[in-house]
């Protein structure tokens, strides 16, 4: 068969999407609804396991414009803050989002991920897109001069299938298919992680409205999650340094986190009476970023362009933002060439600008310095109210947070300073942390 013949085979499309997380989800509908040929191809079947239950309030006006607010609540617990549980200090510390900037956005979810993931993909079918499950992207070709873009993909039964299309989406999360693709993903310098996690029954909560708050708590080794569900299980997770996955040891994964949780007894309490009740499973290589997030006709969404260390629970809220950006700068394109290009630089700009507005403080979380100022934080000059502002994910609107982040962070600085011997050793303890390890024997998966 000639290339035209091979062409000729082929469903045409506008938009085809790789990947039916929350970033291809977002940007399907939008576009579909603008009246674009859209298809989504996931290779996984919905209802699907998987791990980031923790939303932030920023999702919430999303989630409303795409029209799925009320199915979301109807199965999130409510989240109105975080704690932070630190073995160095001798208290907690609870944020309010309530306390934010903006008064507007007190609360977010804690969600299944198998059914929030599954809420979406499902409302995208119903906005117009055309949904395949179980069907895996191969290959990608860029035909020449712009002329398209040529996908071939394999069902689970060994079908294979085709389709030509204007434009491609790479919103395949962790596979970050095109990044592989073009070599352009790279260990991200500046921090190095892996984590380990699984859900519990049984697990303490905090009374009251508090009770689906996020609680982190720092340890030796890196940091644990607990993130309360509405069906009562509870997620629990390790984020670790590298070098930690290497002392497993022999050890199951599941017999490693309980281990790993006994060494922090604060955690360790609100576990003593629970029960794993899914198989614990593990991932590597937690934080990286791709060399460019678009081509002229292609974009990079969410994981597939970035991830970074989940301390904040940001990453469900960037995909999502990233599928409205896109869906934006898509539309320029398709519809009006001649903005194309200013499109493409503010899709970049959005890309850029929010894994950089959280990975300061990742780089700095764990530096005594920083824990010290969380765990006794002060509003002087609103700083306290712009820092609730980026654990609410507003960082992405006209909220006025800026000027009193850079007080913030002037403030750390000087803090730095006048506690330069314990901050210097954090820093330098933190630089040999992040030394990635021979990933053999890590254990990733189960």
């Amino acid at each position: 068969m000639n290339g035209r013949q091979q062409q000729d085979s082929l469903t045409e499309c506008d938009v085809l999407v790789i990947g039916g997380g929350p970033a291809g989800s977002a940007v399907a509908p939008l576009l579909a609804q603008k009246g674009y040929r859209v298809v989504l191809l996931e290779k996984a079947h919905h209802p699907r396991f998987h791990i980031g239950e923790s939303l932030l309030p920023a999702n919430l006006p999303l989630l409303e414009q795409l029209g799925v607010a009320d199915e979301v609540r109807a199965i999130g617990m409510e989240k109105w803050g975080a704690e932070f549980v630190s073995p160095w200090h001798a208290h907690g510390q609870a944020f309010q989002f309530a306390d934010a900037w903006d008064k507007s956005m007190p609360h977010a979810y804690q969600v299944k991920r198998a059914d929030f993931d599954h809420i979406l993909i499902r409302n995208a079918a119903r906005k117009g897109v055309e949904v395949i499950e179980g069907c895996k992207v191969k290959t990608v070709d860029f035909l020449p001069d712009d002329q398209g873009v040529i996908i071939r993909a394999e069902h689970d039964d060994g079908r294979e299938a085709g389709w030509k299309a204007r434009f491609v989406v790479d919103a395949s999360g962790r596979d970050t298919f095109l990044a592989n693709r073009f070599q352009i993903k790279h260990k991200n310098p500046r921090h190095n992680s892996s984590a380990m996690y699984a859900h519990f029954s049984g697990a303490v909560r905090n009374a009251g409205q508090a009770e689906g708050n996020i609680t982190i708590f720092w340890f030796e080794h890196g940091w644990f999650w607990f993130i309360p569900l509405s069906d009562g299980s509870t997620s629990v997770g390790a984020t670790v340094w590298p070098y930690y996955m290497k002392t497993r040891a022999g050890r199951s994964l599941g017999q490693f986190l309980s281990d790993t949780i006994a060494t922090c007894p604060p955690l360790a309490e609100r576990l003593k009476d629970a029960k794993m009740v899914t198989e614990a499973e593990a991932t590597g290589n937690f934080s990286y970023v791709s060399e460019r997030n678009h081509g002229s006709n292609y974009l990079l969404l969410g994981d597939a362009y970035a991830f970074i260390d989940p301390v904040f629970s940001s990453g469900v809220m960037l995909a999502m933002n990233s599928g409205f950006e896109g869906a934006k700068a898509i539309d320029a394109c398709l519809s009006r060439p001649r903005e194309a290009a200013a499109a493409l630089r503010q899709f970049d700009h959005v890309m850029k600008h929010g894994p950089k507005a959280f990975s300061w403080f990742i780089y700095r979380i764990t530096n005594p310095t920083m824990r010290d100022i969380f765990m006794a934080p002060r509003n002087i000059f609103r700083v306290k109210e712009a820092l609730l502002s980026v654990l609410a994910g507003d960082i992405f609107g006209k909220t006025p947070i800026w000027t009193g982040l850079r007080i913030f962070k002037v403030i750390y600085y000087l803090s730095f300073i006048g506690n330069f011997r314990q901050s210097l050793a954090g820093w330098q303890r933190r630089r040999v942390n992040i030394k990635p390890v021979d990933e053999t024997g890590l254990g990733v998966g189960r």
